[in-house]
């Protein structure tokens, strides 16, 4: 097999997960941020491109208002970024909606994206669904990501199930999930990672719950 051709999207990872109405609860944010500072740095020694995007909303808006201490990107990952690392503005929850991302990627013949930051409910999952309508496989670090906690009209759920349970969805169909530890050893190695299907999933779960 042809080793994939990979790119790292650094999705949101702003104050505003970190000290806003946002903050994100599982896995525990300051976990996740070290291991999405590891994937920066894993990315940069391989000289994997690296897109660093930013959520931003017009003056007033309650939460990622632009040039608001809320929409600064944390300190740990400003640090590392170099002229090479493409910078994005955007508007919509996936990192595709409304920017150039999809065109700079193949230009330099990326066909598999690794999704790190925030959220796992909101921009992480638009962004993976769109990659596959766009051509890319793609890749969750489930460590070097986060969630929530939910509740509204429809009921309430804990970040750790939301995030647990999202990332069953995406190894189902979506994406390949895997820890930043074994991206990194995938990295160097050139290796792809594993992924479910849909109905080897079903046929699995049908199975588990059978012997609950």
């Amino acid at each position: 097999m042809t080793a994939p051709r990979r790119a790292l999207i650094v999705v949101d990872v702003q104050q505003e997960y970190f000290d806003g109405p946002l903050q994100i609860q599982y896995p525990p944010r300051d976990e996740s941020l070290v291991n999405i500072g590891a994937a920066i740095d894993a990315a940069a020694a391989e000289g994997i491109p690296v897109v660093v995007v930013q959520h931003r909303m017009p003056d007033g808006a309650p939460v990622f208002a632009e040039g608001s201490t809320g929409w600064a990107l944390h300190p740990e990952i400003e640090r590392r970024l170099d002229p090479g690392v493409k910078r994005v503005h955007k508007q919509y929850a996936s990192v595709f909606a409304g920017t150039d991302v999809a065109e700079w990627l193949r230009a330099r013949g990326v066909d598999t994206v690794t999704i790190v930051g925030y959220m796992t409910n909101n921009c992480d999952l638009g962004s993976v669904v769109e990659a596959e309508a766009l051509g890319f496989a793609a890749e969750v670090l489930s460590d070097a990501t986060g969630a929530i906690h939910l509740a509204n009209e429809a009921g309430q759920v804990s970040a750790r199930s939301v995030h647990t349970t999202l990332m069953v969805l995406l190894q189902s169909n979506f994406a390949a999930v895997t820890t930043t530890a074994q991206w990194v050893e995938a990295l160097r190695s050139g290796a792809s990672l594993p992924k479910s299907n849909l109905v080897e999933s079903a046929l699995a779960g049908r199975e588990a719950t059978a012997l609950v």
